[in-house]
């Protein structure tokens, strides 16, 4: 259960009630973020247009690099909802999501391209200290633009610093997996 409980339709108004009508037509329930996000309706508005905006610019990178640096951040954080939605994501964006499980073994594991790595290895970089020991080189950011232009650079980058902020906020407001990964969703305002 959140730290914060999620609004329910009839407690949102009539425009948190469209939304969720449009977000569980989409995904078969509301996200419990959004269900959360909904007490700040300033701030809920704010994020559903920004998050459209990002899904509808973010065509630069191959659809499996992209989601498995978002999905290597949040397994990296600890964010079981954005492991749950991710994994669900992926199984939508048509990708195996048995590799999800090898992720930890990326490096040396003959599921992944070296696109693939090479993107994953970043979101390990820039999720941990981005300055530090183990952070982003001069040396990573010059290959990835190799291997993606600028602008995959650029949207890579975009996409894993989204995640850490989703992963993070989702974390620390106590939001858990919804069943998303598994088609057995439960309703985040169903449980009292």
């Amino acid at each position: 259960m959140p730290r914060i409980p999620a609004v329910a339709p009839g407690d949102g108004g009539p425009l948190i009630k469209v939304a969720y009508k449009f977000a569980a037509r989409q995904f078969d329930e509301v996200p419990e973020p959004f269900a959360v996000l909904a007490n700040h309706k300033k701030l809920f508005l704010a994020a559903a247009g920004h998050e459209m905006a990002v899904q509808k610019a973010s065509k630069v990178l191959p659809v499996s690099v992209r989601e498995l640096a978002v999905y290597r951040v949040a397994s990296t954080v600890g964010c079981s909802w954005c492991v749950d939605f991710g994994t669900m994501l992926a199984r939508l964006d048509g990708l195996d999501v048995e590799r999800l499980k090898a992720i930890e073994h990326y490096r040396d594991s003959p599921l992944y391209s070296e696109d693939e790595r090479a993107a994953i290895a970043y979101a390990d970089a820039m999720t941990g200290d981005p300055h530090g020991e183990h952070g982003v080189t001069d040396e990573q950011v010059a290959d990835l633009e190799r291997r993606f232009g600028r602008a995959g650079v650029v949207e890579l980058t975009y996409q894993i610093g989204l995640e850490n902020m989703r992963s993070r906020m989702y974390s620390a407001l106590g939001i858990t997996e919804q069943g998303f990964g598994t088609d057995s969703c439960r309703v985040p305002w169903s449980q009292g």
